[in-house]
Parts: structure tokens; C-alpha cells; sequence
């Protein structure tokens, strides 16, 4: 194997008798931003949440750091906290307010002190712009608010990875930019980011490698220029038709 944090082999997903991804095979380098795009129900979210165990793959190997994590030898905790998510419905605590969210993992994961976990909030509230929020709950601020607190929370993790689920699709459309301006300046700063997304804009612009995923199988992988200008699939072809309204 090569330098790749995350390299998926033969990866297969089923809910029952339906197959949601079928012989998934990619790698992911660090430092790479790739954004996973497809029409709803073409297995990107599943994709994603394989990653960090959400959901247990049916069949096939994922591996971080060349230590296949489906045999269950690493722990639930250590894998989230090096390979951290965030959720379309932001999912924060309702009854804890800006800091305490992002300072909970920590603590109990992590095992770091109160005074560090909350230095460490500080500073990613800081570079999300949330630090005047920080005695707020959820239910006080906007929804593009809440998806930044989010992003600082799984930033307080220090993660080597972190994957996006749809993190714009549950604001409305004037909050969509405030989000998307914090995951560019993330990209820029070297973080690796795998980014499931609608934001034909965001993906063309940020990404390293554009994945188009179509009925649980990787279609076409390569670089935004080759998807957005030249893609060489008919299915790419019609989904991006369809999304950029050519």
C-alpha cells in the first residue's frame, strides 16, 4: 500500500435484500479533498458512514492507515475521534450550549482536561467565527451557526480525517455560503476532507478528485476539470446536465 489514510477494497453494503453499494474500490491521500456526488439513493451517504462504522459494511475491507478496521481490533472511539464526521442535521447536544458541545468529546474520548478541552473549543469556534456564541444553545442560533459549531466540534478532535455528510442540504439557501466559506478555508489549510455534497460549485472549485457515485457502484473518479468538462460515463453526463441546467 502507498501513503493513502483511507483505502477501501471490494466493499459491499446491504439493508436486507436491497444492495446499497456494491464493490466499492478507492483510496483517499492525505491532504486530498474528494467530494462524493450522485443523485439521492446512490449509496454516498452509506459510503461515508462505512467509513467510520456507522454502519457495518456487509462484505469487503476498509482501512485506515493500513490496519483494516471492519475486524473490530480498533476501538469505535479512537477510529472517530482520528476519522470525524459531520452530520447534514448538525446533531448537537440541545440541552448544552456552543462550548460545552465542543468540549464533551474531548473530554470523555480524548481524556483531556476541562481547561484544555475548552482551550481547544476556543480556538476552532475562533476560526469558524462561533466564539461569540459560546454560552448560546442550539435552539438560539441559525441553522448555518449550528453546522459551524458542528464543524468545530469534530475539529476539537483533531482528526486526520474529516467527512462531510450533506453539510449544507438541511440550511436554507442565504446559510449555505457561511458553511461552504469554512470548508474552503479548511481544504486550503491541508486538512484531508471527504465531502458527500450537491454544491456542484463547491466541488468544481475545492476538490483534489471528484467521485460520481450511480446505484451503489463508483462510476467515474478523477479530477473535477475531467468530471465537469469531459466526463466520459453517459450517466455523469445526464447528472451533471441535469444539475447545472445545461
Amino acid at each position: 500500500m502507498g501513503n493513502e489514510i483511507i483505502k477501501i477494497e471490494h466493499l459491499r453494503k446491504d439493508f436486507g435484500s436491497r444492495c446499497v453499494l456494491k464493490d466499492i474500490n478507492f483510496t483517499v491521500k492525505p491532504k486530498e479533498v474528494v467530494c462524493i456526488i450522485g443523485s439521492s439513493g446512490s449509496g454516498k451517504s452509506t459510503l461515508l458512514r462505512c467509513i467510520n462504522l456507522l454502519e457495518r459494511p456487509t462484505s469487503g475491507e476498509i482501512f485506515y492507515h493500513d490496519k483494516d478496521i471492519t475486524t473490530g481490533k480498533m476501538s469505535l472511539a479512537k477510529l472517530r475521534s482520528k476519522v470525524g464526521m459531520v452530520f447534514q442535521q448538525f446533531n448537537l447536544f440541545n440541552n448544552l450550549t456552543v462550548l460545552e458541545n465542543c468540549v464533551i468529546g474531548q473530554m470523555k474520548v480524548l481524556k483531556r482536561s476541562k481547561k484544555n478541552s475548552e482551550d481547544m473549543a476556543m480556538k476552532f469556534l475562533t476560526k469558524v467565527g462561533m466564539e461569540k456564541f459560546i454560552n448560546a444553545k442550539p435552539s438560539q442560533i441559525s441553522g448555518g451557526q449550528k453546522q459551524r459549531v458542528a464543524i468545530a466540534r469534530a475539529l476539537a478532535m483533531e482528526p486526520e480525517v474529516l467527512l462531510f455528510d450533506e453539510p449544507t442540504s438541511a440550511l436554507d439557501p442565504e446559510m449555505v455560503g457561511e458553511v461552504l466559506k469554512v470548508m474552503k478555508d479548511l481544504a486550503q489549510s491541508g486538512l484531508t476532507m471527504l465531502v458527500v455534497t450537491h454544491e456542484m460549485g463547491f466541488a468544481q472549485e475545492v476538490s483534489d478528485r471528484v467521485v460520481f457515485m450511480d446505484q451503489g457502484v463508483i462510476v467515474e473518479d478523477d479530477k473535477p476539470e475531467v468530471i465537469f468538462n469531459n466526463p466520459q460515463h453517459k450517466r455523469t453526463q445526464e447528472f451533471l446536465s441535469r444539475m447545472l441546467n445545461k
